[in-house]
Parts: structure tokens; sequence; C-alpha cells
């Protein structure tokens, strides 16, 4: 997907890159609307969701959806998360997320969404991201309605 967003840059996205807990999920579990939203994605882009898995849910709840789920091993998350989306391209993948070890990604990724959701959202990330949403559903619907991405970031 190609966004042309005047007096900001043009976005060119293949892959969408999801933290789970407090974005895509809260304590552990999706809700339906978000998982069709979510498959919906599937057709358009690659997807893919990187957790640390507090809850040990995140392959059952994503069982059904075509996105590949990658569990965090190493003991720093936030530079593994980066070095992730590095492997994947950051020129070609945008970042949805909400805590602070998201933060390198929602940087470095050419479209970052911060969620303010029921988790909140840590402020650093905050402050580092494009878009700030207040729920994964709307975040998630600005990449079937890209029009929506140049009405917020066009200068």
């Amino acid at each position: 997907m190609k966004i042309k967003v005047p007096g900001f840059k043009t976005i060119n996205i293949e892959n969408l890159l999801f933290d789970y807990n407090g974005t895509l999920a809260k304590d552990g579990k999706i809700d339906n609307k978000t998982k069709k939203i979510l498959q919906k994605l599937t057709k358009y882009f690659r997807v893919f969701v990187i957790t640390a898995d507090t809850f040990g849910s995140v392959k059952e709840e994503l069982k059904d959806i075509h996105a590949k789920v990658l569990i965090l091993k190493s003991k720093n998350h936030t530079k593994e998360k980066a070095k992730f989306l590095k492997k994947l391209g950051k020129k070609k993948t945008a970042a949805i997320g909400n805590g602070n070890n998201d933060i390198l990604m929602i940087k470095e990724a050419i479209l970052s969404i911060s969620i303010v959701a029921d988790e909140g959202c840590s402020s650093k990330t905050l402050i580092s991201s494009d878009i700030v949403c207040k729920d994964i559903k709307d975040a998630m619907k600005l990449f079937l309605k890209p029009k929506r991405v140049v009405a917020t970031l066009r200068k």
C-alpha cells in the first residue's frame, strides 16, 4: 500500500508489526471484532505479532488468523523488537504498540501508531509515534482507509 502524505512523506507499507498485550489484546484475549479486522488486513499485508506472551495465550487467540507470531526470547525485548523490525524492513513496515518495549520499533518504522487503551500507553512511546489511537480497531482501520492517514499527517 502506497500512501502519499503531502508535506510529510510517501509511505509504502508491506508489513504490519503489532505488539500483542495492551495493543491487540487485553489480559491476553482479543475480542472478535479485532480478530475480524486483523484477518481482513492479512489479505493486503504481511501481518506479524511480536510478544513476550505474558498470559500464554497468543497462539490460541491467533490460531485462525493468517499472521506470523513471534514470542520474544531475549532479556531486552525493546532491542529484540527493533531487530525484528529491521529484518522485515523499516521502510516498508508499520509498527503498532503501546509499551515501553515498543519504543524503538515505533521510532524506526516508516509509520508508527500508539494505542492508548485500557492498559494505557508509555509516554515515551506515545511521543515517538506518528499517530495515536484510542482503540486498536480504529488503528487497524487506518490501513483499510488510508485517506485517514493522509488527513491526520498532512502538513
